[in-house]
């Protein structure tokens, strides 16, 4: 099967594009002109260069795909203004949507986010607990989805799946949490009994893959979790373990760092500089982040495999091997398999 993968040099979108590859699939990336896209094309993965927000270009790299995963979004980031998040996550996915149309594709999988439902009130929750945004990447990721439902209810075969915390190998998102807390230069901000739910990679793409294929899918909403969401004390002590040390005690009070990180927006962002603090990094501190992957178990058998532990210490080896963290691994860690697409 030929497919398309938008976000292909993105670590979802590049690791979904490399599995898709390795089950068997002609696989398509879009990729923006200038893109580092030398593992994907090692991968005998074909790349057409083009922008997510042209038409023109989101239909050439769509032609002859019977599936189309829509996983290129604009993430969290200070230094974009807020017109450039809406024309990346709602015009791309409208961009998207009108190849799909266009074309006859037979499926788009369209990834949206938990984030969606803003700050958690209860633990957990489904699909169906209330919208409540709380920056600007999820009022447009939002937006976006709104657009895939519209074209549910139009007729066209859309599944809708919102990943929680992807982390992983070839991830550096929490590359900072796992060298600071090495280092002991990390504190916990706040109490630390704020929970989070994490989402091993290789998990989250089978869960794509799943509602790219499953015919109970079409036209459904799926969120796609790891098995359980944890502390954030329980995630530093894990994180701990994984690189060698002991966890630093003690924390410090949110309010002095949600001054600084206000601060420095105000001074960065008018310059198009991405600020070393901003507020929006602050969430995994702050808000709650426990969701139920049980519909998506139920209607179209959708299970994690990787826990939290083997996931961390994959993604420890993976920073290991990259240098990106000082010294040897443990020896628990070292032995931890890493794929070799990473």
């Amino acid at each position: 099967m030929r497919v398309l993968v938008t976000g292909g040099t993105g670590f979802t979108g590049g690791r979904l594009a490399q599995m898709l590859k390795q089950q068997g699939d002609e696989v398509v990336a879009l990729a923006r002109q200038g893109s580092k896209t030398d593992k994907l094309t090692e991968a005998g993965i074909e790349v057409v260069t083009g922008d997510i927000r042209s038409q023109e270009d989101v239909l050439r790299a769509a032609a002859d795909c019977q599936k189309i995963y829509h996983i290129a979004a604009l993430y969290r980031s200070a230094k974009h203004a807020d017109s450039v998040y809406h024309d990346v996550n709602v015009g791309g996915t409208e961009n998207v949507l009108h190849a799909a149309k266009t074309l006859g594709t037979e499926r788009v999988v369209h990834c949206s986010t938990v984030g969606v439902h803003g700050k958690v009130e209860q633990l957990p929750v489904d699909e169906n607990a209330p919208f409540a945004p709380g920056d600007i990447y999820q009022v447009t990721k939002l937006a976006g989805e709104m657009k895939a439902k519209e074209a549910i209810d139009q007729g066209q075969p859309v599944v809708i799946a919102r990943p929680a915390g992807i982390y992983g190998p070839g991830d550096l998102r929490f590359l900072k949490l796992f060298s600071t807390i090495q280092s002991g230069k990390f504190r916990m901000i706040g109490s630390g009994k704020v929970v989070y739910h994490f989402t091993y990679v290789d998990d989250l793409c089978r869960g794509f893959m799943t509602c790219a294929d499953n015919p109970a899918a079409v036209g459904g909403t799926y969120i796609l979790c790891g098995e359980n969401y944890h502390p954030l004390t329980e995630v530093v002590e894990t994180v701990a373990d994984c690189v060698g040390v002991q966890a630093r005690r003690g924390s410090i009070p949110v309010w002095p760092v949600m001054l600084a990180a206000t601060c420095c927006e105000a001074l960065c962002k008018p310059f198009g500089i991405e600020p070393p603090l901003y507020r929006r990094r602050l969430d995994f501190f702050i808000k709650d982040r426990a969701f139920s992957g049980a519909k998506a178990r139920d209607e179209i058998g959708f299970e994690p495999s990787v826990s939290l532990k083997e996931g961390f210490r994959r993604t420890a080896a993976w920073y290991f091997e990259q240098n990106l963290l000082r010294g040897k691994a443990p020896k628990h860690v070292g032995d931890a398999h890493v794929p070799a697409e990473a």
